[in-house]
């Protein structure tokens, strides 16, 4: 067997693998539902990896003006589903497509009306968005030509076009692969996931003009259902705290670089540490004060899209990104210079930083295991057996599958985009990593059917 390459471009989704992957590990009801949203996402990956892409996107011409077009998949996987609500037209009646139609707007005018940037492309790309994606879906992803909305489980997730944040989370997803195309693995996926909660925050602040100070800073706040023990998937001002339920277990970002996680799942931590960036720029937001996206805000978007930040941009090397621009557009001696200082001194990432702890899942060697991570937010659920603990049928299926050269394959063709789901298949401590859209229909059972026993 050859160990897999060691990056893949992803897919991404609103909801992070670990959250789902523990959900998927109880007895709850919408265990189920998890394990299925999680397998799902993989597919969206297949698209993206058979070329059905970002060139798939359609320019507008001038003059400047947001340009929608809304589908709705009917509760299957299939995009881009039936056309329901175009430009201009009114309001339907059904709320997800309503929500995802405003918020598309909302989104574009954040960017257009604060940096200049028409559209996510900045050449006026056409919005498009999918609701009601599958059935009892617990994810919104963007897979590099449209948006795609679940509808929830109705008992933890809620429709996940009813976040505003969400919405601008996914879009800016998009955004940022049409300036730094950042890698979404490592630290620079969590730059990539960071960027993307930051102006998705903004999108929501812009639309309800509200201040740093007055603002929430939650991510996803609009998703959990009553009963939950939570306030939403991520809490940027203090990562770690935004839940802690059983169905969900505790919120597992870290809020400085003493904790950095090591793993490899979630694309290397991808969800996990993306709360050391958000908490710098939540930092810096509410030191200034005002509207954060009149100074912080276009320091950020000044680093995102100038001409130094590379696709492996690590979290020192946007520091350093974020100073500059501080220091070009207020000054070297500004309140604003000297926050971004502050800031990332704060949460370890410049100055004193404390050492990365290896705490999260995928770390061990296993000798058969599969695990499968990402999502919007970041759970993960996996399980690890021995050939003859599985039913007669598996065993020779998986007998089959780790002497062939299926998995190899497929995992040095795959691409992984922002919030879909990844599985790792592990094997005598050689690892694959294959995202649900490469994996074919009978391989996708046969993962879900080990995975299934984790419950």
């Amino acid at each position: 067997m050859t160990p897999r390459p060691t990056s893949f471009p992803p897919l991404r989704g609103i909801v992070p693998p670990y959250l789902l992957r523990h959900l998927a590990h109880t007895s709850e009801p919408q265990a189920s539902a998890a394990l299925d949203t999680l397998t799902r996402d993989q597919r969206q990956r297949r698209y993206r990896a058979a070329g059905r892409g970002p060139s798939a996107r359609t320019l507008m011409p001038a003059p400047e003006a947001p340009s929608r077009l809304i589908s709705s998949a009917g509760n299957v996987e299939r995009l881009p589903g039936k056309k329901v609500r175009d430009e201009g037209q009114p309001a339907t009646g059904d709320a997800a497509v309503d929500e995802a139609y405003d918020g598309f707007g909302a989104t574009w005018a954040l960017f257009h009306d604060v940096f200049g940037r028409n559209s996510i492309d900045g050449s006026g790309m056409r919005l498009l968005g999918t609701v009601h994606y599958g059935e009892a879906y617990q994810n919104a992803f963007w897979n590099g030509t449209r948006m795609v909305f679940g509808d929830g489980d109705g008992e933890i997730f809620g429709r996940f076009t009813a976040s505003l944040d969400v919405i601008g989370h996914e879009l800016t997803h998009g955004v940022v692969e049409h300036t730094a195309a950042l890698v979404y693995s490592g630290q620079s996926g969590a730059l990539n996931e960071s960027l993307a909660d930051v102006f998705g925050i903004l999108v929501a602040q812009y639309r309800l003009r509200q201040t740093a100070t007055e603002a929430d800073w939650l991510i996803g706040g609009d998703l959990l259902l009553p009963g939950v023990k939570g306030v939403g998937l991520r809490n940027m001002l203090n990562p770690g705290t935004a839940y802690d339920d059983p169905r969900l277990g505790k919120d597992p970002q870290p809020a400085t670089m003493a904790d950095y996680v090591q793993t490899t799942a979630d694309n290397g931590g991808v969800h996990y540490n993306s709360g050391i960036p958000n908490r710098a720029f939540a930092l810096v937001a509410t030191t200034l004060g005002g509207y954060a996206w009149e100074r912080a805000g276009q320091i950020w978007y000044d680093a995102l899209t100038g001409a130094k930040i590379g696709r492996d941009c690590d979290f020192a090397t946007f520091a350093a990104l974020t100073q500059a621009a501080a220091t070009a557009r207020f000054g070297k001696d500004s309140a604003d210079a000297r926050a971004v200082a502050d800031a990332w001194q704060t949460v370890g990432v410049t100055g004193a930083s404390g050492s990365a702890k290896g705490t999260g899942p995928g770390d061990t060697p296993l000798a058969v295991g599969v695990e499968r991570s990402g999502g919007i937010a970041g759970r993960t659920v996996s399980r690890t057996a021995t050939l003859a603990e599985l039913p007669k049928s598996e065993r020779r299926a998986w007998q089959g599958l780790l002497t062939g050269d299926t998995l190899p394959k497929l995992a040095a063709d795959a691409r992984n985009y922002p919030d879909t789901f990844v599985y790792h298949v592990t094997c005598a401590e050689v690892v694959y990593e294959v995202p649900e859209l490469s994996l074919p229909a009978r391989l996708k059972k046969l993962l879900d059917q080990f995975l299934g026993g984790a419950r």
